[in-house]
Order: structure tokens, then sequence, then C-alpha cells
């Protein structure tokens, strides 16, 4: 059997935000979906996960997802059968822009989560059409299910995270790097640069998707999925 597959969800997301990729994968692979909600740094949300984790496995982040799936690949590399990073950043916050987020810690603890998220998650990070309200509503609502804590603890482990650029220099397991065209929260000339990083990554934009491509084009996502998790192994 092949190895199983990890998937990481995007800030204040949960397992829906892989609705259509783990119905369809999941009928010949192990499929499962860590939580990124454990810790107040993504180090700490990394060994959270890690713990529960086989002492294999193919690991795909989504955003703070991916932010996240850098860090394991940090620390475990050898338990990292292959890995794709999806609509995310390598690159550390500069003062600035980890001040940046403060606002969002304030609006959280004083109850107005909704009103947060909502300005966080804009409709110009996604692919325009009839999808994008869904779509936007999908993530309200899981942000809803998870609650202010938990916005709080993963805003802080944005805010210190660590920049990733070197850790990427040394995969050598297959890699997928995919953007939605749309996304303009984390660019297409963001995942360029990471691909190029990357000995042995494979670029895939999505043409009809901004930043949730997951939910936006799961077609397109899915079957790009699949090619990367049927690439040979890369001796390490």
């Amino acid at each position: 059997m092949s190895e199983t597959l990890v998937l990481l969800p995007g800030m204040m997301c949960d397992a829906r935000l892989f609705a259509p990729q783990i119905a369809d994968l999941s009928r010949d692979h192990v499929v499962t979906v860590a939580p990124i909600t454990q810790g107040e740094r993504v180090e700490e949300i990394a060994s959270a996960i890690l713990d529960g984790l086989p002492a294999r496995f193919a690991l795909a982040g989504l955003s703070m997802g991916g932010i996240v799936a850098m860090e394991l690949l940090r620390r475990a590399p050898e338990r990292i059968t292959r890995i794709a990073l999806m609509d995310t950043n390598p690159l550390a916050e500069t003062p600035q822009t980890a001040a940046a987020y403060e606002p969002m810690i304030i609006g959280a603890r004083a109850g107005r989560l909704d009103e947060v998220m909502r300005g966080f998650m804009r409709p110009d990070f996604l692919a325009p059409g009839p999808q994008r309200p869904i779509v936007l509503n999908k993530v309200f609502e899981m942000a809803r299910d998870l609650g202010p804590e938990i916005m709080v603890r993963q805003v802080r482990a944005l805010q210190r995270r660590r920049d990733q650029q070197a850790v990427l220099r040394k995969c050598k397991v297959p890699a997928l790097v995919l953007c939605g065209a749309h996304d303009t929260l984390t660019p297409l000339k963001r995942h360029d640069f990471m691909a190029e990083l990357m000995p042995s990554a494979r670029l895939e934009v999505i043409a009809d998707a901004g930043h949730l491509p997951t939910l936006e084009a799961p077609e397109a996502v899915t079957a790009a999925l699949r090619a990367w998790l049927k690439q040979p192994y890369v001796l390490q």
C-alpha cells in the first residue's frame, strides 16, 4: 500500500477544506487530516502533530498548513516521503507585518471573530465567479466552529514563524508547489520562488482558483495530488 497522506489545513480551517480530495483519494490511499491548533508557535504545532503520525508519510499543506508542513520537513525530513505546498509562504514575518496581525487578536478576544475573518479572508483572494461566496461562507463556518481561542493561537504562531528557505533548498523528496492563479494573498511569484529553491519540485498553477483551490477547483487539485503521489521516490 502507498504511504499515508497527511493533510494540513489552513488558518481557521479543518478537514472540510479538503473534503473533495478526501472523498476521492481515500478510495485508494490512507488519508488523514492533522489539526494545526495546538500551540502558539509553529514549532509547538509541529511537535503536537508528529507524535500522532506514522513513521513515514506523504505531507500536503495549504496556506498556514503549508507553513507547518515546512516546519515538519525541517525537524523530521527522514519521515516525509514527499511534500506538497499549496498557496503558502516560506518567509518569516517582518516586525511590521507581524505587528499588523495584532488587531486580529484584539478583535477575536473581543467577540468579533466573524468580523475579523471577513477582514482577513477577502473575496479578492479567491477567483471570481459564482463559487466565491460559497467558498467564503464555508471558511467562515469553519472559523466559527474552531472559535476565537484557536484564532489567537494561530495568529501568534504566524507572527513568530521562521524563514524556511534553507529547509526547501535541502528537500530531496518529490515536491509539488501548487498555487491558484488568482491568489493575491500568497501570489504566484512566491510559488515560482519556492519551486526554484526545491531541487525536486514541480510547479502547478490552477487556472480557475485563488487562495483556496481545494474548494474552488477541486478536480484540478485532486488530479495534481494524484500525479504527485505517483511520482517515484527520490533517494535521500
